[in-house]
């Protein structure tokens, strides 16, 4: 019997190709994400562990504590005297301070050099040799002085720099001119990540960083003969509060190393559940193959059953071909993996990151998981024709006499479907009713939506296709009669085929309605309450901007206004509440503030204004007095000036001016300057703005509408990542419609031969194989769209109290687009079946049994 299954599938390879490359590419984005991430892990813990090397033990401090009443308490870092006691045990050989923080260098034109996100500034640490050893100098030598820096060689081959040269070098205040003493080369993931960074003596790190005298982190390295161990033991009781951690260097490395897997184990998920969704689409594609390959041979089976062979035998046989299949695009889909992570290594590699070198890694694991998968969906998705296959009677089958599922079966299918749909739906409306916290009940909804939706299909075929039946007659004649005719023949592998284009179709929808709707809100929010012409911040989003950039700004010629937004915390009662610190006055004019009581001009009088909702839950009102704490652990009392509608994302609960804040923190937390110039916003004026700041390299002048594209831009990039992984589970659908449709005509050749015979010619023939792709594509896609809406609708309730106007928006024009490219897709898996049929000879056709 296994011999005759290999015969089978040898027999039959044009028509089980687009099982293998279903399975295929749901096996090579499965074993190409393991390949990428375990790669990925190895090499970037591999980086980590160098840095490391020769580092015994590593003290980190995490800076200020606060105590019960929320006053900072502990020392900022790591100080002088706690590095001197260290540096003078027995078993110490040499012991380095570091600090760190922002950093950009611009090019010769004043762009910043580096991905902003990871560009760094730290502090050159040499040891008693008088080199860092975390650095190898390809020329000149680390900063001896306050005007000098080095660079890694990436940024100075970026910049044109030589040792020597003038470097323009900001951080979070102005810009300063450094001169260049040396260039080096580090294992520092920063500098791999695609940034930069920038070495500054120790003293100006410290007063740029974090505060003279102390240290984030301290390295030390022993002396030979001496443990990690006991030099550990020997280091903690030195160490103040518990706010500094010692470690090995073989520990940290370990824990970094733990902290990779994690970051990668998100994108990895992500990836795999791609992965799974093309997989469960392959499924429907799979089983209607070997639904229609077991109908074609119903007499050959029947045969077996006839000269000895037993129902498990034949049931056997074909699931020995499903076996074969799977093995042979497991095999396959693994080699495409390999080249798929070789390929997305390659492209992280255009985009300006340089990964660490090494070889791929090829873990068991992966060829196992492979394999696996690619075997069980096949075997799986194969059982039930398999089983079919026995029950199949030899006389019945001999005499071909198909054996149509029966009016008992349907009901079952039916009411099971009716009842998982209704409990579907009922989930979905739970998880509405939860709340933000009912998106995992409405996802557990979505999915037993989704299983009655593919259970109830044949059922919902015939109504929702016969009433399109008259369109296509009036349009198409006979081909279109008879194409919606062939649709609901068997509504069975109808059903099968349009579920793996509904499942695609919910689940772009889903995300573009959602997606749509979250940009539309954000745009309102930019539109309506922005009224500033830039945004002031640091390139990137990364760090925070220095105070003496708004007073820059305010004195400067052609500024008309400016206000800072600074973050901070208030003290209310028993809990911390974020306020924000602006300019009296200014603000006004930057922002577009609804008061709904007082006036913002209040908090020029040192009062504070309170968002609508806020004022509500805390039974605030104009006049009403707050007892607060700041965040340097004074208290003072705060009269409440203003109610305002909320602006959620642009003012916290609690408006002050910014003197207020300031006077209470040292380091003011500064996001954003807002600034409107004279005359308006134009090239000129926005350049007026560049100029006051210095032309500086790390600071983005943005437009307003750069900041509405800025607030957008998230959404819209990860709409479109969803959608390129989505593209694979349509293109297995696309797999699916060609098949059925290539199945279907071999088993109607003898009727298209008498169709041919009758006057039906060649070119009709091809347009009632494309309207039948169509009719199917489109009924899976009406579906997915349908369900993919109620389904946004569903999620969007969970964060429309979060997101300020937030309303759900239905884009008419990108669902009319789905609708199209799922039309568009019937038609082009037609062409090969429809080519086909409309070549059969006639004669041959209709001798054909």
């Amino acid at each position: 019997m296994f011999r005759t299954a290999l015969r089978n599938v040898l027999a039959h390879k044009a028509r089980l190709l687009m099982t293998v490359l279903a399975v295929t590419l749901g096996v090579a984005f499965v074993s190409g994400t393991l390949v990428f991430t375990d790669t990925l892990k190895k090499s970037l813990s591999g980086q980590s562990a160098k840095s490391y090397d020769g580092v015994a033990v590593s003290v980190t401090s995490y800076g200020q504590g606060r105590d019960d009443e929320g006053r900072p308490e502990g020392e900022p870092g790591i100080s002088r005297q706690t590095l001197d006691k260290v540096k003078a045990l027995g078993g110490v050989d040499s012991v380095s301070g570091r600090v760190q923080g922002f950093a950009g260098v611009g090019d010769e034109s004043g762009k910043l050099i580096g991905s902003g996100w990871s560009n760094k500034g730290s502090n050159y640490a040499p040891v008693k040799d008088g080199k860092d050893p975390r650095y190898a100098f390809t020329s000149g030598t680390g900063p001896a002085a306050p005007g000098e820096i080095a660079l890694d060689k990436a940024t100075a081959v970026a910049g044109r720099y030589e040792v020597g040269d003038k470097v323009r070098v900001a951080t979070n205040g102005p810009v300063k001119e450094y001169s260049l003493s040396g260039v080096f080369t580090t294992e520092d993931g920063a500098v791999s990540a695609g940034g930069s960074l920038v070495l500054f003596d120790t003293a100006v790190a410290q007063e740029l960083y974090l505060k003279p005298g102390f240290f984030e982190e301290l390295s030390v390295s022993a002396k030979p003969g001496t443990s990690a161990d006991k030099l550990l033991a020997e280091i903690k009781p030195l160490l103040d509060g518990e706010r500094t951690k010692a470690q090995t260097g073989a520990a940290l490395a370990q824990e970094q190393a733990k902290g990779i897997e994690r970051e990668l184990g998100g994108m990895s998920t992500m990836l795999l559940a791609f992965a799974g969704i093309a997989l469960f689409v392959g499924v429907f594609l799979i089983y209607n193959t070997f639904t229609m390959l077991v109908t074609q041979r119903t007499r050959e089976l029947a045969l077996l059953r006839a000269v000895g062979a037993n129902r498990g035998q034949v049931m056997r046989s074909v699931l020995a071909e499903a076996l074969v299949v799977g093995a042979l695009s497991a095999a396959i889909g693994l080699v495409s993996g390999i080249g798929l992570a070789v390929g997305m290594r390659s492209a992280i590699g255009s985009f300006g990151a340089k990964l660490p070198g090494g070889d791929l890694v090829i873990a068991p694991g992966t060829v196992v998981a492979a394999l696996v998968i690619g075997i069980l969906v096949t075997t799986l998705a194969a059982v039930l024709p398999a089983w079919r296959t026995g029950r199949i009677a030899p006389v019945a089958a001999m005499g071909s006499a198909h054996l149509p599922a029966s009016a008992k079966s349907l009901v079952l299918r039916n009411v099971l479907g009716s009842v998982i749909s209704v409990l579907g739906i009922g989930v979905v409306l739970l998880g509405v009713s939860m709340g933000g916290d009912g998106r995992m009940v409405i996802g557990a909804g979505a999915f037993f939506m989704l299983i009655g939706m593919i259970v109830l299909l044949p059922l919902l075929s015939r109504p929702v296709i016969a009433a399109v039946r008259p369109v296509l007659q009036k349009l198409f004649g006979v081909p279109g009669k008879l194409a919606a005719q062939n649709a609901v023949r068997n509504p069975r592998r109808t059903a099968v085929t349009a579920a793996s284009l509904a499942i695609g179709l919910t689940l772009v929808t889903t995300l573009s309605v959602l997606g749509i709707t979250m940009g539309k809100a954000v745009d309102r929010m930019s539109t309506d309450k922005l009224k500033a012409d830039y945004k002031v911040s640091m390139s990137g989003g990364m760090g925070l901007l220095d105070k003496s950039v708004s007073e820059t700004l305010a004195a400067s010629p052609g500024i008309k206004d400016v206000s800072p937004q600074i973050a901070g915390f208030l003290k209310i009662g028993d809990e911390f509440r974020s306020a924000s610190g602006v300019t009296p006055g200014a603000i006004g004019r930057l922002l577009n503030i609804e008061v709904v009581g007082g006036s913002l001009d209040s908090l020029g009088r040192g009062e504070v204004a309170v968002a609508e909702k806020t004022a509500k839950e805390q039974g605030l009102a104009v006049g009403s007095t707050l007892q607060v704490q700041y965040d340097d652990g004074q208290k003072g009392s705060l009269k409440v000036g203003a109610v305002y509608e909320d602006m959620e994302g642009l003012l916290s609960p609690y408006v002050v001016d910014e003197k207020i804040l300031n006077a209470h923190s040292e380091e003011p937390y500064i996001r954003e300057v807002y600034v409107n110039v004279d005359g308006g916003a134009s090239k000129a004026a926005q350049q007026t703005v560049v100029d006051a700041l210095g032309k500086n390299p790390a600071m983005t002048v943005a437009t307003r509408q750069d900041m509405r594209d800025e607030m957008g831009g998230m959404i819209n990039t990860a709409l479109n990542i969803m959608y390129g992984l989505l593209g694979m589970a349509l293109i297995i659908s696309v797999l699916g419609v060609v098949n059925t449709l290539a199945m279907s005509v071999f088993e109607r050749t003898q009727e298209i031969g008498m169709l041919r015979a009758i006057g039906l010619d060649r070119s009709r023939v091809k347009n009632m194989i494309r309207l039948e792709a169509v009719v199917i594509s489109l009924f899976g896609a009406v579906l997915g769209v349908v369900i993919g809406v109620f389904l946004a609708w569903a999620v969007g309730t969970t964060v429309a109290k979060s997101v300020p106007d937030y309303a759900l928006v239905l884009p008419f024009d990108r669902i009319g687009v789905f609708l199209l490219l799922a039309g568009v897709v019937g038609v082009l898996a037609a062409m090969w079946p429809a080519r086909s049929a409309a070549r059969l000879n006639m004669l041959t056709a209709i001798k054909t049994e």
